[in-house]
Formats: structure tokens, C-alpha cells, sequence
């Protein structure tokens, strides 16, 4: 066993050195911000969709252009709006008098890098037109079914739901995010830089692809070789299984502030991002350290709370920091 580890660790830090390169050219252009550079990463290599939430101005659309130039493949911006329809989204068939016939026309959709950007200010029957292409990868138009190619993935950006004229997202659709990014402001010295680099008339940016789909996917198969011991499988479900039953973690006091635990969603994605987040530090093995990092971000968005938790102010992230803190590490 111990000579596979080496083995995987050894080809892991080979191939992982295309993620320098990239996080490199992406910072290039964003200024700080690497925890939501690392974690667009993580989510591109776990081959899961990303939500990424904070308040207008902080880079967010800009990053996923930025990943999306960097990679030579086809990327499409959907500006979602109140008036969005699903048809503008998956497309829609079209009738050809000449012929009598229906031809399908391909919406927005039919690309390897979606960016969604404010889903939040689009109705529920929009965003929920995009679960079946996150799940299942593939859309239905009419009677017919069309696979969407590899990759693909969806870079939705929301603003806080307080915020004016916006829509919270289906549980259902909150459920297929891979992780929820919460995004804040820069520090000082990072905004002096941004205003140095951005306070011009002129701020087309333009990138040139530095590696090819392929090397994603490539990466992909190197990531599911990660070993991941038994101790840190179980350290896993302790953490999950501790959001549905905290009585049974010394946790009881937590029971009233959660309405409903994370899924077994929770467990998968937990197990790909930590293997995802090792091959980005360039290891082939998952630590404890590993799973903590990245658990906030694959937890956040799948407790609900509680009316109690609400009234004491507790948030989704209090509670998951507070199994974080309690379950005994491997």
C-alpha cells in the first residue's frame, strides 16, 4: 500500500504542474481573491458546478472569464433576468413551413463552460431548467435527448438573496452546486493594487489558452486514483452524519437549530473535493487537514436551519464550524 501511495503521489506532483501555470495567468488579472482562485479549480477537476455568492464588485464574473480564456475551450455568459425564459437557455425547436418540419435550435447551454451569471435574478422555471443539464449532462428538447460534451461545467454567480429584486434558488438546484463560494471584499493593500490595474478607460482583457480540455479531463482520472485512507472516509460521514443526528456526536445541543441534515450528496462531494483539493497542493493522498479546508464550502448550502437557529441568529456556517471544532480528527 505503501508503495501505490508513492507511486500516485509521485505522478500527481508531475501532472498537477499545469495548476501553477494556470493559477498564475489567472492572477495575472485578479488580485487576490485565491481562495475563490483555488476553489474554481478544485471544482473543475471534482467535475462539479460552483455557486459563487458575495455582493456585486468582487470579481466574480471576471474570475470565471478569466478561468474560461485560460482553457481552450468553448465558454458561454448567460445574463439571467427576470424575463429570461427556459427556451433562451436550452434552445427550442422551430418550424419550417416549407417542409412542415420542426429543426432544433441549440441554446446557450451547448457549451464545455457556463457562466450563469446573476441566477439569482431569474425565476424558479428558469433555474430549474438547468438541473437536468448539471445532473444528468445532457438537455431535452421536444422529444429528443442531446448529451452535452465534456467538460462541462456551471459557474453560476448569485448576489445575496436581501439584495433588491432577486430570487432564492430551489433547494433541489442549491443541492447540485459542488460548492458554494462566499466571497468578500479585498483587503487594503489588495485594493490599492486593483485600482492601480483596473481604474482605466480600456479594460478588455484578453488571454491566451495555455492548456487544452483534454488536460482537464486527463487530471480528472489522476484525481479518482487519490488514496483516501479508511480513517478519513469515516471522519467524513462522522461530519455528515453528525449534521443529521448531532445527539449521537455529544452534539445534542445542535439538534433544534437543524431542520434537515446534508445528503448523501454531501458525502460524495466531500470525498472528490478533498481528492481534488490534494491534487491542487500537488499530493496523492487526502489529509484530515484536506477535508476540513474544503468542508465549509460543500456544507454551507446543505443544512436549512431551523425557525430556532434563525431567532438566535445561527447561521449554516456557525453550525458546520461547530461539528468542524467537535468531531474527533483521525
Amino acid at each position: 500500500m505503501g508503495e501505490g501511495i508513492t507511486a500516485i503521489n509521485e505522478k500527481v506532483k508531475q501532472e498537477s504542474l499545469f495548476v501553477q501555470d494556470l493559477t498564475r495567468q489567472i492572477e495575472t488579472v485578479i488580485v487576490g481573491q485565491k481562495y475563490m482562485i483555488s476553489r474554481l479549480l478544485v471544482g473543475i477537476l471534482a467535475n462539479g458546478h460552483i455557486l459563487l455568492e458575495g455582493v456585486p464588485g468582487l470579481a466574480k464574473t471576471l474570475a470565471v472569464n478569466v478561468l474560461a480564456q485560460s482553457i481552450d475551450t468553448n465558454f458561454q455568459r448567460i445574463q439571467f433576468t427576470p424575463d429570461l425564459l427556459p427556451a433562451d437557455l436550452l434552445g427550442t425547436l422551430v418550424y419550417n413551413p416549407k417542409d412542415g418540419a420542426f429543426t432544433t435550435k441549440k441554446g446557450p447551454i451547448f457549451s464545455n463552460i457556463i457562466l450563469a451569471d446573476e441566477i439569482n435574478r431569474a425565476p424558479a422555471k428558469v433555474q430549474s431548467a438547468l438541473l437536468e443539464a448539471m445532473q444528468e449532462r445532457q438537455v431535452t428538447i421536444g422529444q429528443n435527448s442531446f448529451k452535452l460534451d465534456e467538460p462541462f461545467m456551471v459557474l453560476a454567480t448569485q448576489n445575496p438573496i436581501e439584495q433588491e429584486g432577486t430570487y432564492p434558488l430551489p433547494e433541489a438546484q442549491v443541492d447540485r452546486f459542488i460548492m458554494k463560494l462566499k466571497i468578500d471584499y479585498p483587503n487594503r493593500e489588495e485594493e490599492l493594487e486593483i485600482i492601480r490595474r483596473m481604474a482605466k478607460t480600456n479594460k478588455i482583457i484578453q488571454l491566451k489558452p495555455i492548456i487544452k480540455p483534454q488536460t482537464i479531463l486527463a487530471a480528472r482520472k489522476i484525481v479518482d486514483e487519490i488514496y483516501v485512507d479508511e480513517k478519513i472516509e469515516k471522519y467524513i460521514l462522522d461530519i455528515v452524519f453528525a449534521t443529521r443526528k448531532p445527539q449521537d456526536y455529544n452534539l445534542g445541543k445542535l439538534k433544534d437549530l437543524i431542520q434537515y441534515g446534508a445528503s448523501p450528496r454531501a458525502s460524495i462531494y466531500l470525498i472528490l473535493c478533498a481528492k481534488a483539493y490534494a491534487f491542487v497542493q500537488g499530493r496523492g493522498y487526502v489529509t484530515p487537514q484536506d477535508v476540513k479546508s474544503i468542508g465549509m464550502d460543500v456544507l454551507r448550502h446543505r443544512l436549512i436551519v431551523s425557525y430556532e437557529a434563525e431567532a438566535e441568529g445561527k447561521t449554516s456556517e456557525d453550525i458546520v464550524k461547530n461539528i468542524f471544532d467537535e468531531i474527533e480528527v483521525p
